[in-house]
């Protein structure tokens, strides 16, 4: 075993325990993790919320049992296959050790730390597009037209795990144009890749395609609710701090690109970069949507480093470029993970406030960062709703209908009942069971100063009640309600079918 392979296998084992160590057992799985987690018992070829691979990888973690090791094992899984494509970058850029130990360093001691910690797709993406960008310098390298078709299987699989990847290619089109490696495009195998990819998508497209689309519908939501308080200035900031402990090393590498002969026929490379993060902020993305970007400057950026401070007086500076990610993930140790309690950050919310962590998607500011109060009162929720489930005589001919895709998902993840929670919200409006003629009604309920659930469904049932709520004061869904309807005076499973049918038909006039 060579010394370079033994010192990759510790970044490797170093990835691994921090992706572990660094979220408190205080917390619970992530919302949207959980909605992930109940896609692998409908495995299909699309979802109102995502493509189908993380379903895929869902179903593989409950073959293995369904466990949170598992859970968080494929994001950190991906995050260390990520630092190993950099790693391989960095090899056929030619650098030496220096550079291949720096650009895992900087890998290791970023963002993705945060990235990889939740099981969603944004850790396969990153890996996709940096896995995307290796191909295309394996091939300027080569110009072996093999890689033309290891390129469209890379991208399928981005696609067909997040529709995100396809901002890479609206940036390194042009890029190329404009470039002297535009000549790629008139090699012909460049379009039976093409023609190859297109058909490893087309069943995602087709589904598309025979459910409306109800991507457009889901852009339009995200960007009347979410994108609308994202601002163009906070999104540049928050690229500087994805990698800020690498900063130097990226900058090294966009210069690189334009005046290190070496990297000549990469230059396109910087002009990619332009253009995505332009189209980014046109679009008024999502600041982690960039991520994926930069891994790749990375590796360009270490090279050039490891070249320049090789001999002289320079080769001090060598250490300086480790050192820099380890002293600045410190404070990013204390502020980026739930690795504090939600107690301590409530009393000690300065730090948090200053680097707007406790700004949510509705534009305001909260007690928790939004991703750590998404990690509060589910396990609660779910223990409470499976013993008024359980309370019941005829439990079997009870629906649990929840406000959203977290409160079902959560449920079904922790049951001990065998309770199948739905909700009209996400993909759960799909998963209705009207093959159970109901009798009984629990219903997951948001908190509203104004709920009138009682006044609206109590005269439906011969008895109602409120059976719990949440008490967790730090969670996102604290004082979310549980009622009890039971003894139906009305078909419940003709309501749902309208209920559905009104919730779907909407959607499709909105994509119209």
């Amino acid at each position: 075993m060579t010394k370079k392979t033994i010192i990759l296998i510790g970044f490797i084992i170093l990835k691994f325990v921090l992706q572990y160590v660094l979220l408190s057992s205080e917390y619970d799985l992530h919302r949207d993790e959980y909605l992930h987690l109940d896609q692998a018992h409908h495995l299909a070829w699309g979802y109102l919320s995502v493509p189908p691979v993380t379903s895929w990888i869902s179903y593989l973690i409950f073959l293995l049992g369904n466990s949170v090791f598992w859970v968080k094992f494929f994001p950190s899984l991906f995050g260390v296959l990520t630092l190993i494509i950099v790693w391989k970058t960095i090899e056929v850029l030619k650098g030496n050790l220096y550079a291949l130990v720096l650009g895992a360093t900087c890998i290791v001691f970023s963002s993705l730390l945060r990235i990889n910690m939740l099981y969603q797709p944004n850790s396969l993406d990153v890996l996709c597009w940096t896995a995307f960008y290796y191909v295309v310098i394996l091939y300027v390298t080569s110009e072996n037209t093999k890689w033309f078709y290891i390129g469209a299987i890379v991208f399928a699989l981005g696609f067909l795990n997040k529709y995100n990847i396809l901002f890479l290619l609206i940036g390194l089109l042009p890029a190329l144009l404009l470039s002297a490696q535009r000549k790629i495009l008139s090699e012909k195998k460049l379009y039976f890749a093409l023609i190859f990819g297109l058909l490893l998508i087309l069943p995602n497209l087709l589904w598309q395609y025979n459910n409306h689309f109800p991507i457009v519908h889901h852009m339009k939501e995200l960007a009347e609710t979410q994108l609308v308080n994202v601002d163009r200035l906070d999104f540049l900031k928050e690229q500087l701090l994805f990698f800020i402990g690498s900063f130097l090393v990226i900058i090294a590498g966009l210069y690189a690109l334009l005046f290190y002969k070496p990297f000549l026929k990469y230059r396109f490379f910087f002009a990619s970069l332009i253009f995505t993060l332009i189209v980014f902020l046109y679009f008024k993305a999502k600041a982690y949507y960039a991520i994926g970007l930069y891994p790749v400057y990375i590796a360009f950026g270490a090279v050039f480093l490891s070249d320049i401070l090789k001999s002289g007086w320079k080769r001090y500076l060598q250490p300086v470029f480790i050192i820099i990610p380890l002293l600045l993930f410190i404070p990013m140790y204390n502020l980026a993970f739930p690795n504090k309690s939600p107690e301590y950050i409530v009393q000690h919310p300065e730090k948090y406030k200053n680097l707007g962590m406790l700004r949510w998607e509705d534009g305001k500011d909260h007690a928790l960062p939004q991703d750590f109060a998404d990690m509060l009162g589910w396990k609660e929720l779910a223990r409470k709703t499976d013993s008024v489930y359980a309370a019941l005589p005829n439990p079997e001919k009870t629906l649990v209908l929840c406000d959203n895709y977290g409160q079902a998902g959560a449920i079904n993840y922790y049951t001990k009942k065998g309770i199948k929670a739905v909700s009209f919200n996400a993909d759960y409006v799909n998963w209705f069971n009207l093959n159970v003629q109901y009798k009984n009604l629990i219903r997951v309920k948001e908190y509203d100063k104004n709920n009138d659930e009682f006044k609206e469904t109590s005269p439906y049932f011969k008895s109602s009640l409120i059976a719990g709520e949440i008490t967790n004061k730090y969670a996102r869904e604290y004082k979310t309600t549980i009622f009890l309807f039971t003894d139906a005076k009305i078909n419940i499973n003709k309501r749902i079918e309208q209920e559905i049918k009104e919730t779907k038909d909407y959607s499709n006039n909105t994509n119209d």
